[in-house]
Order: C-alpha cells, then structure tokens, then sequence
C-alpha cells in the first residue's frame, strides 16, 4: 500500500467514527426530546387539575357554606340590627 491509500483509510475511519458519534448524539437528543415531551403533558394535566380544583374551592355556594359551619356567621338579620347614633 503507498502512502495516499493509508491517508484515505485513516481519513475514511475517522469519517466512520465521526459518523457513529453523530447518530448517538442524535439518538440521546431524541430519547431527551421524548422525555421532555413526556414531562410536558404530565405537568399540563397537572396544571389543568389544579385549575379546576382552584375553580371548586373558589365557587361562592362553597364559601357561604364554609362561612356557615366553621366561622358560624349567619345572614344579615334586620331585626338583629343596631345602628349607631351620634348626637
């Protein structure tokens, strides 16, 4: 073999290698990719839950009745109602 057909062969095996290097490095991004996308879709039905959970606890039927039976306030009552007179 003369010295040329040596060079091409190096230069040919480091293409080679080059090569195999890029296809992994495109595998590893594409495996990356599919996670991320996969991550994505999790955190964007947790997100649409926790809106409609927000959504629930923020209905006003909810909050008139936890006014009712935890903090035990009643409604307006007329007859209850004593006014302030300044002289």
């Amino acid at each position: 073999m003369n010295r040329s057909t040596i060079i091409l062969l190096i230069i040919l095996m480091l293409c080679s290698l080059s090569l195999v290097a890029a296809q992994q490095k495109t595998r590893s991004l594409y495996v990356a990719l599919e996670r991320a996308q996969t991550e994505e879709r999790r955190l964007n039905q947790e997100w649409l839950r926790l809106e409609y959970e927000q959504r629930n606890l923020s209905k006003s039927s909810r909050i008139t009745d936890i006014a009712r039976k935890q903090l035990k306030m009643q409604a307006i009552n007329p007859g209850r109602t004593q006014y302030v007179v300044v002289d």
